[in-house]
C-alpha cells in the first residue's frame, strides 16, 4: 500500500496481508500463494472507515483469479488493520510506492462500476468543498447493493424522443435563448423566476426533453416527493415512461437500486428526484436542474453536509453543462450567480407578470376585526374575511397558510420591527435562559448589549416577537359554517385539492394545488415567519408566501392574497409588487455588508465546551479568518456553562477552500490520536443561531 506525500506524518494503521498471503512474488516457485495479475496488478482502493486521516487510497495486489472482475468503479472487500471492510476500487496501476509487501484483494463484491470516474471526480470536489472524506460523498452518491436487483437484464435504452415545442418558454424574453443553447449544446447558466399559475412542471420537462433529444441527459432535483411526481409525470408525458427514472426516498432499497442502475447504464436519461438525486450517474449530462434552491429539504443532514444548489454547480462546471436554479423566489445565493456574470436572469416582463399575479393586500398588525362574531373569535381581518368570502362564494377553494409551531423566540425593535442584532458582530440578540428579564446578548459571541439601540429608527425598546399559531381550522369552520375544512400539514400532506368550495389549511411547504387556481390565499400570523432568529428569516418567508400565493387565481379571475403583516416591510413589499429579484438584491447586499453567508464562507464547530476549545486552539486558519464565540447551545447552570457550545469562524468566499482544508486537517488530527469527545464541525450551516 502506498502512503502519499500529502500524508500525515502521524502513523496510519497499515491493512494487514490477507491471509495466507506472503507478499507479491511474481515467482510460482511456492506452489498455493496467490499471485498477482499479470497486467496492472496494483489496485487503488478507498476504504469504507469514516475516519478523516485515512481519507486517501490504499494499495493493494490484485490476484490473477480477480483480474478479470477488479475493474475501476466496482465493490471490493479488502483485509483493512486486521478486519474485513468494503471498499470501492478507484484504479489499477502498474506499480505502488509503498516499500513493504502488498494485501491481495479479498473479493470483487461486483463488477458492476457503481463509480465511474466522473461520479468519483464529483464526490471528491464535494469533499474538498465542505471539509468532509470521500467515503462520506460516497455513501451519499451510491445506493448500498442489492444483488438480485443487480442480478436482472439491464434494461434497453430508451429510444431517443422527438423535440418538443417550448413556446411556453415565450412568456420569459430570455426563455427561447436558453432552450436554443439546450438544443445547440452549448452551456448557458439561468437563474429562472417562474410566473404565478406557471405550469413549471410542464417547463422543466420541456428543457430536458430538449436535452435528451440532442443526446444527452438530464437531471432535476426537487424538494419533496410531490414536486418529484408532478415533473415526472410531465416527463413522461412528452419523453416517454422509459426515458424518466423518479428516485426518490420512498422508494425501497431494491426499487431504487434498479432504478438507479438504469440510469448508470444509460437505459434512461432524465433524472428526476430530490436531494440523492444531485449524484445521480447520468450519461454526458447536458442539463442540471434544482426548483426551490431555498428550501431546506435540499441541505442534506448527513456529513458532510451538502447543498444541491452548490453540488450541481460543480457538477455543470465540471462537465461543461448548462444549470437552471428555478423557483417562484430568488435566494441570496442565486442573486450572488446572477451579480458575479456566471448566470443570467431568465424573467418575464411585468405587463406579462400583471396579468398573472393575483392582488395582494397586506393587513398589518393593527388590523380591523371582522364584525362575525365566529370570524372575531379567530382574530380573523375583517379584509380576509372579505376575501375568503367570495373565493368562496366564486365556487373556489380558499388557501389558508398558519405557521408551524416551535418557532426561536427572538427579539426585535419595539418601535420598527427590525430584528435586535449585535454590534459588535450583527448576530441576533437573544435574552439569557428565554426569559422575558435580563440583559440581552448575542447568539453567535455572547456579548451582552445592556445600552441596545435600533439601527433603523433609534429606539432603545425591545420587544419579543410572536411564536407560532393559536388559530384551527375548528374556528375557522366556526366562522364559515357549511363550509368543509380541510388540513394539510404534518403527518397527512394533501397533494391536490378540486375546485369546489373549500378551506384548505396548510402549513408552510405543504400547501396542495387546487384543481383551476385558489379562489383567494390567507397568509396568517406573518410576525411568526418574519421573527424567527434565523439569517434567512425574511427570505424564507418570501419563499413560503410566494409558493402560497403562486396556487392562486390571477387578479382578473378575483384570485386574492390577504397577507398578515405591515406593508412597510421590504418583504410584504416584494409579495406586493411581486418582485423577489428586488428582494434579493436588498439582502445580498445586507449579507455583504454584515458579514454574512453567501458574502462570506461559514464553519461552526459544535460540541462540549472544551472539544470546543480544544479544536479552536489547534486549527490552523487563513489569516483572514474571524472567531465568533464559543456561545452556549441550550441551557445554562448556575456557573454559566452549558453542556453543549459552539464557534463560528467566518472567511472571505476566496478563502473557503482553505477553511475547508482547515477543518478536515484538525478533524483528522482529532481522529489519529482517538479523541473520544466529538466535535461536529459544518461548513456553510443553514442554521446560523
Amino acid at each position: 500500500m502506498s502512503r502519499p506525500e500529502t500524508a500525515p506524518l502521524w502513523d496510519l494503521p497499515q491493512p494487514k496481508p490477507a491471509k495466507g498471503a506472503r507478499g507479491g512474488s511474481n515467482s510460482g516457485s511456492n506452489k498455493g500463494q496467490r499471485q498477482p495479475a499479470e497486467s496492472d496488478p496494483v489496485a487503488r482502493v478507498i476504504v469504507d472507515v469514516p475516519l478523516a486521516h485515512l481519507d486517501r487510497t490504499f494499495d493493494y495486489h490484485v490476484p490473477r483469479e480477480l483480474d478479470a472482475a477488479a475493474v475501476p468503479g466496482c465493490r471490493v472487500r479488502v483485509r483493512f488493520a486486521g478486519q474485513l471492510v468494503d471498499g470501492f476500487l478507484l484504479e489499477r496501476a502498474a506499480t505502488t510506492e509503498h516499500q513493504g509487501k502488498l494485501a491481495f484483494l479479498e473479493r470483487v463484491t461486483s463488477s458492476e462500476q457503481v463509480l465511474p470516474p466522473a461520479l468519483a471526480a464529483l464526490c471528491r470536489s464535494v469533499a474538498q468543498r465542505y471539509g468532509g472524506t470521500l467515503i462520506d460523498v460516497l455513501r451519499l452518491a451510491v445506493p448500498p447493493r442489492h444483488a438480485k436487483a443487480e442480478a436482472e437484464p439491464p434494461r434497453a435504452p430508451a429510444p431517443t424522443p422527438a423535440e418538443p415545442p417550448v413556446t411556453g418558454w415565450n412568456r420569459y424574453p430570455w426563455g427561447p435563448a436558453f432552450a436554443d443553447a439546450l438544443r445547440a449544446g452549448r452551456a448557458a447558466h439561468a437563474v429562472w423566476q417562474a410566473l404565478p399559475g406557471e405550469d413549471w412542471p410542464a417547463r422543466l420537462a420541456e428543457l430536458a426533453t430538449t436535452v435528451v433529444a440532442a443526446g444527452k441527459g438530464a437531471v432535476l432535483v426537487l424538494p419533496d416527493h410531490r414536486d418529484v411526481a408532478r415533473v415526472h409525470a410531465a416527463c413522461a408525458a412528452l419523453a416517454g415512461a422509459d426515458a424518466v427514472v423518479a428516485l426518490s426516498a420512498d422508494l425501497g432499497p431494491a426499487e431504487r437500486y434498479r432504478r438507479w442502475l438504469a440510469v448508470l447504464r444509460g437505459a434512461a436519461r432524465i433524472v428526476v428526484g430530490t436531494r440523492a438525486a444531485m449524484f445521480a450517474p447520468v450519461a454526458d449530462p447536458g442539463l442540471f436542474v434544482v426548483w426551490d434552491d431555498g428550501d431546506d429539504l435540499h441541505a442534506d443532514p448527513h456529513m458532510p453536509y451538502p447543498q444541491v444548489r452548490d453540488v450541481l454547480v460543480l457538477r455543470a462546471h465540471a462537465a461543461s453543462a448548462s444549470v437552471l436554479i428555478a423557483g417562484h423566489t430568488r435566494t441570496a445565493e442565486a442573486q450572488l450567480l446572477l451579480e458575479s456574470g456566471w448566470a443570467h436572469p431568465i424573467v418575464a416582463a411585468r405587463e406579462e407578470l400583471r396579468a398573472c399575479a393575483p392582488r395582494v393586500t397586506p393587513t398589518g398588525e393593527d388590523f380591523d376585526v371582522a364584525r362575525d362574531e365566529a370570524a372575531r373569535a379567530a382574530r380573523l381581518p375583517a379584509v380576509a374575511f372579505e376575501a375568503a368570502r367570495a373565493g368562496l362564494a366564486a365556487g373556489a377553494p380558499v388557501l389558508v397558510q398558519v405557521p408551524r409551531r416551535g418557532y426561536v423566540p427572538g427579539l426585535a425593535c419595539a418601535r420598527c420591527r427590525t430584528p435586535a442584532r449585535c454590534r459588535r458582530c450583527a448576530g441576533p440578540l437573544m435574552l439569557p435562559g428565554g426569559g422575558e428579564a435580563g440583559v440581552p446578548r448575542c447568539r453567535w459571541c455572547g456579548v451582552a448589549d445592556a445600552a441596545y439601540r435600533c439601527g433603523t429608527c433609534g429606539s432603545g425598546r425591545l420587544r419579543a416577537v410572536v411564536v407560532g399559531a393559536k388559530r384551527t381550522a375548528e374556528e375557522l369552520g366556526r366562522a364559515f359554517p357549511g363550509v368543509a375544512v380541510r388540513t394539510s400539514g404534518g403527518g397527512e400532506v394533501l397533494a391536490g385539492v378540486p375546485a369546489k368550495p373549500s378551506l384548505v389549511v396548510a402549513t408552510p411547504g405543504a400547501e396542495p394545488v387546487a384543481e383551476g387556481g385558489y379562489g383567494a390565499a390567507l397568509l396568517l400570523d406573518g410576525w411568526a415567519l418574519l421573527g424567527r432568529q434565523d439569517l434567512r428569516a425574511a427570505e424564507e418567508t418570501l419563499r413560503r408566501w410566494m409558493a402560497a400565493a403562486a396556487l392562486v387565481r390571477p387578479a382578473r379571475a378575483g384570485g386574492r392574497v390577504v397577507v398578515g403583516a405591515d406593508a412597510a416591510i421590504p418583504v410584504v413589499q416584494a409579495l406586493v409588487r411581486w418582485d423577489p429579484g428586488w428582494h434579493a438584491e436588498l439582502e445580498l447586499a445586507d449579507r455583504k455588508e454584515l458579514g454574512f453567508p453567501p458574502a462570506v464562507r461559514m464553519a461552526s464547530a459544535e460540541g462540549t465546551p472544551d472539544a470546543v476549545a480544544a479544536l479552536l486552539d489547534e486549527i490552523t486558519l487563513p489569516e483572514s479568518a474571524e472567531v465568533l464565540g464559543p456561545v452556549p447551545l441550550g441551557e445554562v447552570d448556575a456557573d454559566g456553562r452549558a453542556e453543549r457550545e459552539r464557534a463560528l469562524v467566518r472567511v472571505p468566499r476566496a478563502e473557503g477552500r482553505a477553511l475547508a482544508a482547515a477543518a478536515h486537517a484538525v478533524n483528522a488530527l482529532r481522529n489519529a490520536r482517538k479523541e473520544t469527545d466529538p466535535v461536529r464541525i459544518q461548513l456553510d450551516p443553514l442554521d446560523l443561531v
